[in-house]
């Protein structure tokens, strides 16, 4: 590079360097969140909305100013990022506390000035204070959060079943199994959803909690600008009368050459029973004028397609990363979750942002497990957005290792891993968030 260039390069550095110090990044306060969501909006590539008073008294109202941090250049707000309380499921049931982070975006005129990790580094800090265990997001994008410590922990997949060639029979009329179907309406969800999806949740690794505003904007109670379908829903009872399954489902209206060619497209469906599984989607095929049913992010080991006599019959038409972990305590992380095998690992938790590296010793089995800080010769060296992805089970340290993402410093120490942390049906987030 010539002198001239080097100079030239040098200002330019020294410049966009010294707007990158001058942005603010904090808290927002109740006065911003207007001006926090237009930019929310514009980082997004959505058309900044003109709120009415009555959406924007309920969009302020989930908000809690001191979890939602702006970027501000000058009085323009270029950068957004919010967190909130969740509990996360963990192996085994036990739940722990989580920061849930969302509405994060960059104005595209500010990018590459390290505002996302600063706001990400305010954030975690503060999760880490209050006590989380986990912070956890939905990645718009894949490689932006790895190297915030966040691994992709839980992942989803959506079928779409052509129904003539399923082998299902067309005649059905309701469940085998002495359980009943029901159409019912938007209130009745209201009803009967929360316990459901409590039940789902405690048994679910991955599942997270939903607050009463995610029953009413799934059901139409609350709506959010325009758009809104009222969607059909129908509950499983078993033969005992429990709520074992919802699904919300819409259809369109396709007929050509006098042939009906509907589509029933599922919005979410929860069950707590395979029975109820099962059931609910025997009669999503058994609806006059069906020919396709596509079944909305589902776990990737859903029994969908091996509930239908020609599995064939559901083509997997996406698949994807969808939760993102990252650990912010090791020790509670590790205790918090169950393990059917007997072992010790000791652990060298690579964390380069500081939050949760260390050497960590655990002895697990059946009737629970310990995990303590140790100096002890480390088996396994990972990073902390590896020991992520295997916490909750979905992944193997075996198949990290050949990747190169973990390190064996004793043989054989990542089927040890695998033998502890991994289980026999993959964890699956229902929610978006």
């Amino acid at each position: 590079m010539s002198p001239a260039l080097d100079a030239q390069h040098a200002a330019a550095h020294a410049s966009a360097h010294a707007s990158a110090q001058d942005i603010d990044v904090r808290a927002i306060t109740e006065e911003e969140i207007p001006v926090w969501l237009r930019a929310l909006d514009v980082g997004f590539l959505r058309a900044p909305q003109s709120l009415s008073e009555e959406e924007l008294k309920d969009r302020s109202s989930h908000i809690v100013p001191s979890r939602a941090l702006g970027a501000f250049d000058g009085d323009r707000c270029v950068g957004t990022f919010r967190s909130f309380a969740q509990e996360l499921t963990a192996v085994g049931g036990r739940t722990v506390p989580a920061d849930a982070i969302s509405n994060v975006t960059v104005t595209a005129t500010h990018r590459r000035r390290g505002i996302l990790s600063r706001m990400m580094a305010t954030d975690l800090t503060a999760a880490k204070e209050r006590g989380d265990v986990v912070a956890t997001l939905i990645a718009a994008e894949y490689p932006i959060y790895g190297r915030y410590g966040f691994g992709p922990a839980t992942w989803s997949t959506e079928w779409t079943i052509d129904v003539p060639r399923t082998g299902l029979d067309r005649r059905w009329s309701g469940p085998a199994d002495g359980g009943r179907i029901d159409l019912v309406d938007a209130a009745d969800v209201r009803k009967l959803g929360p316990e459901l999806h409590e039940r789902l949740r405690r048994a679910q690794p991955g599942a997270v909690s939903r607050d009463e505003r995610w029953w009413r904007i799934n059901t139409g109670d609350l709506r959010l600008g325009s758009g809104w379908t009222e969607p059909f829903y129908a509950v499983y009872r078993s033969a005992a009368g429990e709520v074992d399954g919802i699904v919300s489902y819409e259809c369109d209206d396709n007929w050509h050459d006098k042939q009906p060619h509907d589509t029933a497209d599922v919005n979410w469906l929860i069950t707590t029973t395979p029975a109820a599984e099962r059931a609910l989607w025997q009669y999503l095929c058994s609806i006059d004028w069906i020919t396709k049913v596509k079944s909305g992010w589902r776990a990737p080991d859903d029994l969908l397609p091996l509930f239908l006599p020609d599995p064939r019959g559901a083509r997997i038409t996406a698949q994807a990363d969808w939760m993102w972990v990252r650990i912010l305590d090791v020790v509670r992380a590790l205790e918090a979750r169950s393990y059917t095998g007997t072992g010790t690992l000791v652990l060298d938790v690579v964390d380069r942002d500081g939050l949760a590296g260390g050497r960590y010793r655990l002895d697990a089995g059946p009737d629970g497990a310990s995990c303590v800080p140790t100096s002890e010769g480390a088996d396994l060296v990972l990073e902390a957005a590896d020991l992520a992805v295997l916490w909750l089970g979905d992944e193997s340290a075996v198949r990290l290792a050949a990747l190169g993402r973990v390190r064996e410093q004793r043989k054989g120490a990542a089927s040890v891993a695998d033998a502890l942390l991994r289980t026999s049906r993959r964890p699956w987030c229902p929610d978006i968030f």
